[in-house]
């Protein structure tokens, strides 16, 4: 069940589902947050996926009942997205790793509130229990969405990356639904 501190404000975009029509478009913007922030896991030039590769995986999450990739569209164009990967196994088949990202020039609209808001009843229909996801210690605007939408720290990860030549800690969060 979403948190009342969650849900966002009136939407002026959709959220919906990702297809593998949609890669060339996904790719695009998961390019331009590479290049945007640094926050997400792959630097600038660092992302070698083919639109193709890209539209595979669309459809391989597409299959899998307890996974899926959540796209944030104003006049055709992504805003942001949201993954859940779940776990392949019967012990972790009720937990999924949450990856989100939001164009800059996006940011403030609420639109990681709508996703996360959506991936949460995503997941209650799909027999997901727990999200979790990891954010650097400094990312606070992250830290506060996280927080707002029911996420709880877990533990520290000492120098788990390193940005711009030096260590960095992430934290792990999770939300139990």
């Amino acid at each position: 069940m979403p948190r009342p501190g969650c849900m966002g404000p009136e939407r002026g975009y959709r959220v919906r589902p990702a297809e593998p029509a949609d890669a060339g478009p996904f790719l695009e913007l998961k390019l331009a947050l590479d290049g945007e922030t640094g926050f997400m896991m792959l630097e600038p030039g660092e992302r070698l996926e083919t639109v193709e590769e890209v539209a595979r995986h669309l459809a391989e999450v597409g299959r899998r009942a307890n996974s899926t990739i959540l796209l944030a569209e104003e006049a055709g164009r992504l805003l942001g997205y949201v993954e859940a990967e779940g776990g392949a196994y019967r012990r972790n088949r009720h937990a999924a790793y949450v990856v989100i990202g939001v164009r800059r020039a996006a940011a403030g609209r609420g639109i990681g509130t709508a996703l996360l808001h959506d991936l949460d009843a995503w997941a209650a229909d799909h027999a997901v229990h727990r999200l979790e996801l990891t954010v650097m210690a400094h990312n606070e605007r992250a830290i506060g969405l996280y927080r707002r939408c029911g996420y709880e720290l877990e533990g520290t990860r000492r120098h788990s990356l390193r940005v711009g030549g030096r260590y960095v800690n992430e934290l792990a969060l999770a939300r139990l639904l």
